[in-house]
């Protein structure tokens, strides 16, 4: 057999290790396994696995070896201190992830994780940071109390070279340990499911009272909240008057919904009564205005445990606005302090 071997070498700061590569001829590759995948690349068209690592090369594979522009395959020897690209990503994305995570098969040294379920995700990220700062090694996420959707990704693990020291990923695991035992063994990857909760809805504002225009906010609000598994259990109307707005409050409260959500009437306009009267109700108000746009007009607060949300009325158009930002929050069971409108700001101006 014709063949040449390379051997390379790779300093780690706490041992030198050898990994053995055999260079070897297409045509004198039939029954040997390759070292790792080998990409297609047909522009515009397709990009992807064309073999497998671990692949044995029969006669018939010689004709796409070269197509693709390869004369030669590696054959890999791995020293007892490495770990191959794909073997590296399985171990630092099993470390890191939630039990209920689906984890991909691994390509090129990557591995995906992606949610069982619609929720939020919790992503811990000063293990991200930890993890990112070993080197050699990624790891790529979304942000944490991202609205995720089954079978979304929310992260990836990825070995830069070919080859990683062993060490490195014990760490990684030794990391993502010491993070499970701080937080009761919670993983620093994963997702919370939603509740499902029975929202109370008052439409506020006399040309919808009266019949005048036609009520666009009830649909687009239930459309929302029937997409994360709740609904809108009930909705009122109300003129603008303050004392008739305070009064289907209380109503919706006697009929023990999980949220309140009045729409309408949340501007400085003199004629938009609702943020006063939601106040008038008994509200504790978190906060009347957020840094994002659109969105800026909301008002989030607390009827006892009960929360309640003025909605500006950008709700009821744009895809996206600061509602759909707290309403995830809200369905997996977190109350908003103030701590978390003042955070929307970073990131919160969506162009349009």
């Amino acid at each position: 057999m014709n063949q040449r071997e390379a051997s390379i070498e790779t300093d780690r700061t706490s041992s030198r290790m050898r990994t053995k590569l055999k260079e070897v001829s297409v045509h004198d590759a039939i029954g040997l396994r390759l070292a790792h995948d080998l990409t297609q690349i047909i522009p515009g068209t397709f990009k992807g696995r064309l073999f497998k690592r671990g692949h044995v090369i029969t006669e018939t594979d010689i004709p796409s070896l070269l197509d693709i522009g390869k004369e030669h395959i590696y054959i890999m020897e791995l020293d007892d201190a490495e770990l191959h690209e794909d073997d590296a990503a399985i171990r630092m994305a099993k470390a890191l992830a939630d039990e209920s995570l689906r984890l991909t098969e691994p390509h090129e040294g990557k591995v995906g994780l992606k949610s069982p379920i619609v929720g939020i995700t919790y992503i811990a990220k000063e293990v991200v940071e930890a993890i990112n700062g070993l080197g050699e090694i990624a790891l790529a996420t979304v942000k944490t109390d991202a609205l995720v959707q089954e079978g979304g990704p929310i992260a990836a693990t990825r070995a830069i070279p070919l080859v990683v020291s062993k060490k490195k990923i014990e760490e990684v695991e030794r990391i993502a340990a010491t993070y499970r035992e701080q937080n009761e063994g919670r993983a620093p990857l994963g997702v919370r499911p939603f509740r499902k909760m029975r929202a109370g809805l008052l439409t506020t504002g006399g040309e919808v009272y009266h019949g005048r225009i036609q009520d666009k906010f009830g649909p687009a609000v239930a459309e929302k909240l029937n997409a994360l598994g709740s609904e809108v259990a009930e909705q009122r109307f109300a003129p603008d008057d303050r004392q008739e707005i305070v009064k289907e409050i209380h109503y919706l409260l006697s009929q023990g919904y999980d949220m309140i959500l009045v729409t309408g009437g949340m501007s400085v306009d003199p004629d938009d009564r609702t943020p006063g009267a939601i106040a008038a109700a008994g509200a504790d108000i978190v906060s009347y205005g957020t840094p994002m746009l659109p969105g800026s007009m909301l008002l989030m607060g607390y009827i006892g445990d009960v929360p309640i949300m003025g909605l500006p009325g950008c709700v009821m158009h744009d895809p996206y606005t600061s509602f759909d930002v707290l309403l995830p929050k809200l369905l997996a069971g977190d109350r908003i302090v103030r701590e978390d409108i003042v955070g929307m700001g970073y990131g919160g101006l969506l162009v349009r």
